[in-house]
């Protein structure tokens, strides 16, 4: 039992460690960070970050959020740019160089080649003494007074700090950008909050199957067209116009009502639910689903501009795509 008390008491430790050191980098927002912010806007090149170790870590998921949100972003190893891959960097280019000492051996070799080619140097270091602060444009600080482990020595809160620095050149460039959320689903057209921004009806529909029955259509014939078309449903249609639908749920009523007395002559329209919920085929699949949940059910007719019935979209589709 202690055991366990014991590794809560770490867990908690090490949250309020980090949360605090990442609480006093609001201490060391200057006019660096502003500065650093219209380099990067107003830049025709892109954003190459640099590291070593931990940093290089960090450095990776930087590139990966600026790409995400608008600002074209490239990983540089510090100890590979010495090797050949300072071939990357293009005369517009800005540089952001991450280190928390600012001193490491890396990075003291690799600025001087970086200066010589005139590129715009950007430090996040915890040291504003470090020959990185001094060689750089804009010294952006993620000092940090200790890390969480208890020697003082694994990259921890100094690690958090330079991430959340990053976060925050991200957030205020993709605000300066007005990057919308349709601006996000494009670089993101996989991912469910993508779908969600640009996926359509149209998109889903096509794919399934088109029940549907005229009004006089016996029980026994409407029975047959939902089952082959395996949709749990049929659209009633008059010439192409909808005047009702009939679902499992329909279906199943009708026959605990009848029992024994079932008639499967019995015309579509004395069992179909008039007005049922309709979907323009040009509407946000997100919006079929809104109206699934409101209204309770699984599948919605969907029609063109004139109203004229289509097809059906089916919550499994919605499933499929991982809309919901």
């Amino acid at each position: 039992m202690n055991d366990i008390f014991d590794v809560k008491n770490i867990v908690k430790d090490t949250i309020i460690q980090e949360s605090q050191a990442i609480k006093r980098l609001v201490d060391y927002v200057n006019g660096d960070f502003e500065k650093a912010i219209n380099e990067i806007f107003n830049s025709s090149g892109r954003v190459i970050i640099t590291g070593i170790g931990k940093s290089a870590d960090i450095a990776r998921k930087i590139v990966s959020t600026l790409n995400s949100t608008g600002t074209p972003s490239v990983f540089m190893h510090a100890a590979e740019a010495i090797h050949g891959d300072l071939g990357m960097i293009q005369k517009d280019d800005i540089i952001i160089c991450i280190s928390k000492s600012g001193n490491t051996p890396e990075i003291k070799v690799l600025l001087p080649l970086i200066k010589a080619m005139k590129n715009t140097i950007i430090a996040i270091t915890g040291d504003l003494n470090s020959a990185l602060a001094k060689s750089a444009d804009c010294v952006l600080s993620c000092y940090v007074d200790k890390e969480a482990d208890p020697n003082n020595l694994a990259p921890t809160c100094s690690t958090t700090a330079q991430l959340v620095i990053g976060d925050a050149l991200a957030v205020a460039l993709l605000k300066k950008r007005g990057f919308s959320s349709e601006d996000f689903a494009k670089y993101h057209p996989g991912g469910s909050l993508g779908k969600r921004l640009y996926l359509r009806v149209s998109d889903l529909y096509k794919s399934n199957e088109k029940p549907q029955v005229n009004p006089s259509t016996p029980i026994a014939k409407v029975l047959m067209e939902m089952t082959t078309k395996r949709l749990g449903c049929t659209a009633v249609t008059d010439k192409d116009n909808i005047v009702g639908i009939i679902t499992d749920g329909d279906l199943r009523r009708f026959l605990e009502a009848h029992g024994s007395n079932l008639d499967m002559n019995i015309a579509a329209e004395k069992i179909m639910t008039q007005q049922p919920k309709t979907i323009k085929e040009d509407a946000f699949a997100v919006k079929a689903l809104e109206i699934m949940r409101e209204h309770e059910i699984t599948q919605i007719l969907v029609t063109d501009a004139q109203g004229g019935y289509l097809g059906v979209i089916h919550l499994h589709d919605l499933l499929k795509e991982g809309i919901i």
